[in-house]
């Protein structure tokens, strides 16, 4: 008996990398999935049938369960869909992993408003238009499990990525309140942001020599690594765990902090402008946040 014996999960961009893995896991764990894969390019072009089916087919031939989806999670309706197949194939839905996604980086004074836009919709749009339409199953039958995917582009910060960088950070936000609204329902969100070689890592440049180490010690962190936290997140086993953000980085697992006061100072008079620069600045200021990017907080090689 696996984990997820009876289960029904859903997985968005399931048809290739860290999507794949998840929904294969999920499957030999004992859920019925639904895989879900719009079938663009890495950076959301296109309209590819095959990865979705491909996958299906894979547990299928191990014994699993599973329905292929192609709907687009940017549509509203699409996202309904992801949701209405599982019912309707499975009988219920008990977690949805909003995976979904694709890049399109630019330095910022290069970003178009369609660049901007595109990345937007189909991350952050995406998990809530897939999460709304679980939310009443969720609800009436008071339990479920949503598994949004963030990245410490957001968390942290890296260059070109204010479009991808934005979306994973409001992820975060909407896990947050999720959790919060749906506690009562007995319903658990949560956030994973994966270290992990896949297309959409592919397409970063790498034009400079710290670069290209980057993404070369990148392809050593194969995507199945993710899945195993993400197969607990959807179980029962992690019944008390939620509004909580995770990394996974090959063999290392990490919880993140939140955004909490980390100083305070009171005037009893008010502030001014060259108050806040003459006293409250020199006394915080050894507290700010550098200017640190991911790959330099997480410099050191995964084992």
């Amino acid at each position: 008996m696996g984990i997820l014996e009876g289960r029904v999960v859903a997985v968005t961009g399931a048809g290739r990398g860290i999507g794949r893995e998840l929904a294969l896991l999920c499957a030999r764990e004992g859920a019925s999935v639904i895989v879900n894969d719009h079938g663009v390019s890495a950076n959301g072009e296109g309209n590819d049938q095959g990865p979705a089916s491909e996958v299906v087919n894979e547990i299928a031939k191990a014994g699993g369960t599973a329905h292929a989806n192609l709907a687009s999670v940017t549509d509203p309706a699409g996202a309904t869909s992801i949701v209405e197949d599982a019912v309707e194939k499975f009988g219920r839905i008990d977690a949805v992993i909003n995976n979904a996604g694709f890049l399109r980086d630019r330095i910022w004074h290069k970003m178009s408003l369609e660049d901007w836009r595109a990345v937007v919709d189909v991350h952050l749009n995406g998990a809530f238009n897939v999460s709304k339409a679980a939310t009443p199953y969720f609800r009436e039958q008071g339990s479920g499990s949503f598994i949004h995917f963030t990245s410490t582009s957001g968390l942290i910060g890296n260059l070109g990525q204010a479009n991808y960088s934005a979306a994973k950070m409001a992820i975060v936000g909407l896990s947050q309140s999720i959790a919060l609204d749906m506690q009562r329902f007995g319903v658990r969100s949560n956030c994973i942001a994966p270290f992990a070689w896949s297309r959409m890592i592919a397409t970063i440049p790498s034009d400079n020599p710290d670069e290209q180490k980057r993404l070369e010690r990148m392809q050593a962190m194969s995507a199945d690594k993710i899945a195993p936290l993400v197969a607990f997140l959807a179980s029962d086993l992690a019944k008390d765990v939620t509004n909580q953000i995770f990394a996974v980085r090959k063999n290392e697992i990490f919880l993140f902090s939140k955004p909490r006061p980390i100083r305070a100072m009171h005037r009893s008079d008010g502030w001014t402008a060259q108050s806040i620069a003459d006293e409250f600045i020199p006394a915080v200021r050894s507290d700010f946040a550098s200017m640190i990017r991911s790959p330099e907080l997480f410099s050191w090689d995964p084992v």
